[in-house]
């Protein structure tokens, strides 16, 4: 009786070892799931704009962007700093919610891309950042260094990025610009990895029992939120680097 109960207790151990080592896994699948339905969801907005000149003329008029083009330009900076600011009043459904229409919002903003742009420069910039994106995200969770001290440099820099743009704003200076691109496409790609170990550590503190199951959704979407962030700079760098206008 003694083994039996022995064998009994090693097998709901190993069941239970095996759903823990399950969780990050199920975990980042949903960061991943989510990801890319936001980018699906902006990829088509942008298209139906660009390709709808009725829509476009509501955002860009005769004297530069209408009133609805400036809140479209500026709307997704404000549901960043919503999801991020207000993650722990937020419900799970309309945290989901304003994830959607952050890249409903943010596509549209893109569509000006798509008119700049030519065709096979975004696709090609986009298949280049797609691969970069999938060489890091792999990295990052396989490799068993930890990334912290790394992400700390690479959060550095994205902070000398952000006060370069702004003083470059009023400088026009077309050699800063292409600096600040270069630097900012090393900075997201180093992100990427960072971001994903970050997320798989997440996942491996989730309580296998099922706990706290709303938090982790919001979790997922906020981890989707920040992994769609370091795509899309690191695609709009690329594309400032290699786009050709049309």
């Amino acid at each position: 009786m003694d083994n039996y109960n022995s064998q009994q207790q090693f097998s709901d151990y190993t069941v239970v070892e095996s759903g823990a080592r399950a969780i990050p896994k199920k975990f980042m699948a949903n960061v991943f799931l989510w990801m890319f339905a936001a980018l699906a969801i902006s990829a088509l907005c942008a298209y139906y704009f660009a390709t709808t000149p009725s829509l476009i003329e509501s955002l860009v008029g005769e004297r530069g962007l209408t009133g609805l083009g400036k809140i479209v330009l500026f709307a997704p900076l404000g549901f960043v700093l919503l999801m991020s600011f207000g993650y722990t009043r937020l419900s799970a459904p309309i945290l989901t919610l304003l994830f959607v229409l952050y890249a409903a919002l943010t596509g549209i903003s893109l569509s000006f891309i798509l008119l700049v742009y030519t065709s096979s420069s975004v696709i090609g910039c986009f298949a280049s950042a797609s691969a970069m994106f999938g060489i890091m995200a792999v990295m990052g969770y396989t490799t068993d260094k930890d990334l912290t001290s790394f992400g700390r440099i690479m959060t550095m820099g994205l902070i000398g990025i952000i006060i370069a743009m702004v003083i470059n704003f009023f400088l026009h200076s077309a050699q800063m610009d292409y600096i600040i691109s270069i630097i900012g496409v090393a900075v997201f790609t180093g992100l990427t990895a960072y971001d994903v170990q970050k997320l798989k550590r997440i996942g491996e503190g989730i309580n296998p029992d099922g706990t706290a199951l709303e938090n982790t959704k919001k979790m997922a979407i906020m981890g989707a939120l920040t992994l769609y962030l370091d795509f899309l700079n690191m695609f709009l760098f690329l594309l400032r680097l290699f786009g050709n206008r049309k």
